[in-house]
């Protein structure tokens, strides 16, 4: 994951006291299948939530509902 991710998604969590982990697609070779041509992915329960770029206000509206 690209510097400018991990920035945005720990802003994120630091605004909504949401925690977040990162995946190593490449170790695993189906979520390589699934999401290797679309990185970053931000999934949010389990459901892609945007990918290439973290957009941090959309994120934070729907992690508070």
């Amino acid at each position: 994951m690209c510097t400018d991710a991990r920035e945005a998604l720990d802003r994120v969590a630091e605004r909504t006291g949401v925690a977040w982990s990162e995946v190593d697609v490449a170790t695993d070779q189906g979520l390589l299948r699934e999401y290797g041509d679309r990185l970053p992915v931000v999934l949010l329960d389990g459901r892609e939530h945007g990918y290439w770029h973290v957009e941090e206000d959309r994120l934070v509206a729907d992690l508070g509902r």
